[in-house]
């Protein structure tokens, strides 16, 4: 029966230019004899087929399910997904993306009454210690069960007992297949490259695109999957590097921009040149063009710096099957509409792949959340803190409640630069997460994503400082493995993973009032109150407004985002305050030196408000000898190259805790950059627009002054009035 199923599904697939779903269940080896005949019954050639699994049992290209990126950018007529040792969200996506017009998308499992209960590789990544495998939940998997019982165009058969449960055909009316693309009556590109359009809406975005042959120009071009925008952008970077421009392209991974790539060398151009996101933001080269390739997909942060550009694209994914964070749209477009530059848009809606409507695609937006979003924004429009209803929100309150659901996790979505589909699952599944939130009328309006940590046994500590791995258990692991404090891992305490207000509600308080309700919550239960985030000057400032404390900055940068990253603590317990003091007290201490080494690109800003949250400034203890040194730079003639170690000593003292307000920003700025970052002078001055290095040489003695009179001794007073 198999072989008639999968054959009807090929040829109604193929009759309208859809994608059709067959879903084979029961034991692996009677899926996979299912799986083979199902590929022969529907002509399906092997060479255009994907196994996705751990068993290569079927006659074509096998891949193991962590290795499903490879399929981005391709198109394959099959694609076999083998579920039974893992079901793995972000796979689902990206196969599903992959299967082209007129093909079949077959996924193998248990039986489905069964799966929810199965444990499988997957779960085993969500049982972070001290949980077990055991306090998995398996609610991602019997809400997939309930979509694909549920949507059109997906077949299921029992493989074991050889019997149909769904047919899943929609029976469609015929369809006429949209006439090909036109070029624009007026256009400056060759006319090869519009021939090279598949749709008349890429045909468009290429033309959109010839907006950046001139000065000061920006093009966004956004679609959903599958619509050819990085395509559209590879056609115009071919065709702006032939004109002689250099064409600097970025994404969030190489492979990310490979369809690009491969649109521009199919008209002939090989010059086009890729660097890392973090990279390509310093404009290296200085190139005339840039293309950021699924922009949405990058921080805010990072994005701004494109904007530097005199001619810059932005290709942004609407909904991403490997997340495809709204930052971009609600934060990043007012910053790019402020801008000098003259922007441009253009949309795509027409799938390339397939036709509109496809069934597949239909599904996987649902099961994987792909389109979910928060609340219209009318309905929190006059949401204030007061009125607001504190939750906590359980896995089987988001399961029995879709909207609450689409609303929380779409709010996860818009505002984090990347949320992907295997978060949907661990948000459902994991026993270590838990969601808190701030709710109008019963819409969502403030959410935070929270990690239990800690709490673990004498020998995943030990395992942990020996440098193991411990998944789940960030902050301890930092504090254990690199500051090698073996029992920061004793006390437990909650990580604020995420936290996201509604774009309609911000600036009233909402997430200091959701951190406030969290804290009252797990006070007198938990030992601390945490965070770890990429720093940014505003970001440390409402963590420190919050009443949190850093107590480290990472010396190496993150790869995507191209941030330093900050841990705080809230202490909430005499265990949590021995792990906040001992650390925030060792922060402030060596600080000053890291700064001066693996930390000596780190923005003056953000080391300014990381030292200030720091809550614990290092003793002053200068020799008479030495605060004469210090006097004679600032108020007389002295020489800070003669001995910098005390004006490294007093900088790092004024700036780390609570100071008082006696330096501008600027002043603050040098005292990092000099003092503690040791730059060159010609390198401070420039950086910080003073017009030349006598005078920021002046300006740090100037500065020196207040210090003096706040912190110094009275042998230093006395030495101060020497030169009155």
């Amino acid at each position: 029966m198999v072989r008639e199923v999968a054959a009807a599904l090929r040829e109604e697939a193929e009759s309208v230019n859809e994608r059709r779903m067959l879903v084979l269940t029961g034991s692996r080896e009677t899926c996979l004899d299912a799986a083979d005949a199902a590929l022969s019954a529907a002509d399906v050639p092997r060479d255009d087929a994907t196994h996705l699994g751990t068993v290569g049992r079927l006659d074509c290209e096998r891949l193991r399910p962590r290795d499903s990126g490879d399929l981005l950018g391709t198109t394959r007529t099959a694609v076999v997904y083998d579920a039974h040792d893992e079901c793995r969200p972000n796979a689902l996506g990206r196969i599903a993306g992959a299967v082209d017009g007129g093909g079949l998308l077959l996924l193998l499992a248990p039986h489905l009454d069964d799966w929810p209960r199965v444990r499988e590789d997957f779960d085993e990544s969500l049982a972070v210690p001290p949980f077990s495998l055991a306090d998995v939940t398996g609610h991602f998997r019997r809400r997939l069960v309930d979509t694909l019982r549920a949507h059109p165009g997906i077949s299921i058969y029992d493989a074991d007992a050889q019997s149909l449960e769904r047919d899943g055909r929609t029976r469609p009316a015929p369809r006429i297949r949209p006439p090909p693309p036109e070029p624009p009556a007026d256009h400056d590109f060759p006319e090869r490259a519009y021939n090279a359009c598949r749709t008349q809406d890429q045909a468009d975005a290429v033309r959109a695109l010839e907006a950046l042959r001139e000065p000061d120009a920006a093009v966004v071009v956004e679609a959903d999957r599958g619509r050819g925008k990085s395509s559209a952008a590879g056609i115009a970077a071919a065709c702006l590097a032939d004109e002689g421009l250099d064409v600097l392209v970025t994404a969030p991974r190489k492979r990310s921009a490979d369809e690009l790539f491969e649109r521009a060398d199919e008209l002939g151009c090989d010059s086009l040149r890729f660097e890392k996101p973090p990279v390509a933001a310093d404009l290296p080269d200085d190139p005339d063009v840039v293309f950021v390739d699924e922009a949405a997909a990058l921080p805010v942060r990072l994005l701004e710096s494109f904007l530097d550009a005199d001619h810059v694209a932005f290709t942004t994914t609407v909904h991403g099957y490997e997340g495809a964070g709204r930052g971009f749209d609600v934060r990043f477009r007012d910053r790019l509409a402020d801008s000098d530059l003259d922007v441009a848009e253009a949309r795509l809606s027409d799938p390339i792949r397939y036709a509109a409507g496809d069934p597949v695609e239909v599904w996987a937006f649902r099961a994987l959340l792909l389109d979910a979003r928060p609340p219209v924004d009318p309905l929190v429009a006059d949401a204030t803190p007061e009125d607001a209803t504190y939750d906590a929100l359980t896995s089987e309150d988001l399961l029995a409640d879709e909207t609450l659901l689409r609303e929380a996790f779409g709010l996860l979505v818009y505002a984090h630069y990347r949320t992907e589909p295997n978060d949907l699952a661990r948000l459902l599944d994991a026993p270590n997460l838990r969601l808190r939130a701030l709710r109008h009328d019963g819409h969502v309006v403030s959410v935070a994503l929270l990690a239990r940590e800690g709490g673990l046994d004498s020998e995943t500590r030990e395992e942990m400082y020996a440098g193991g791995r411990i998944l789940g258990n960030m902050i301890p692991d930092v504090l254990t493995s690199q500051l090698r404090d073996a029992d920061a891992a004793v006390p437990v305490g909650w990580r604020v993973m995420r936290i996201a207000t509604h774009h309609a509600a911000r600036s009233r308080g909402f997430g200091s009032h959701l951190l406030g309700e969290i804290r009252r919550e797990i006070a007198g239960d938990l030992d601390w109150f945490g965070v770890g985030y990429g720093a940014t000057p505003e970001l440390v400032s409402f963590w420190d407004e919050n009443g949190f404390d850093t107590v480290h900055v990472s010396t190496t940068r993150n790869d995507m985002s191209g941030e330093y990253s900050a841990i705080m603590l809230d202490p909430l317990s005499e265990a949590g305050e021995a792990v906040h003091d001992h650390h925030a007290e060792w922060f402030a201490d060596r600080i000053p030196d890291v700064l001066g080494d693996a930390l000596d690109d780190l923005d003056a800003d953000v080391a300014r408000a990381c030292l200030a949250a720091a809550d614990a400034p290092p003793a002053l203890s200068l020799t008479d000898h030495r605060w004469r040194v210090v006097v004679g730079a600032s108020y007389g003639p002295g020489l800070y190259a003669a001995d910098p170690a005390p004006f490294r000593a007093l900088a790092a003292h004024h700036l780390t805790g609570p100071h008082p307000d006696l330096l501008t920003d600027r002043e603050e700025r040098l005292l990092v950059r000099k003092l503690l970052q040791t730059e060159d002078w010609d390198a401070v001055a420039d950086a910080l627009d003073y017009h030349s290095t006598g005078q920021c040489m002046r300006a740090l003695g100037s500065a020196l002054e207040p210090l003096v009179d706040e912190y110094g001794t009275p042998a230093a007073h006395e030495e101060a009035r020497r030169y009155d």
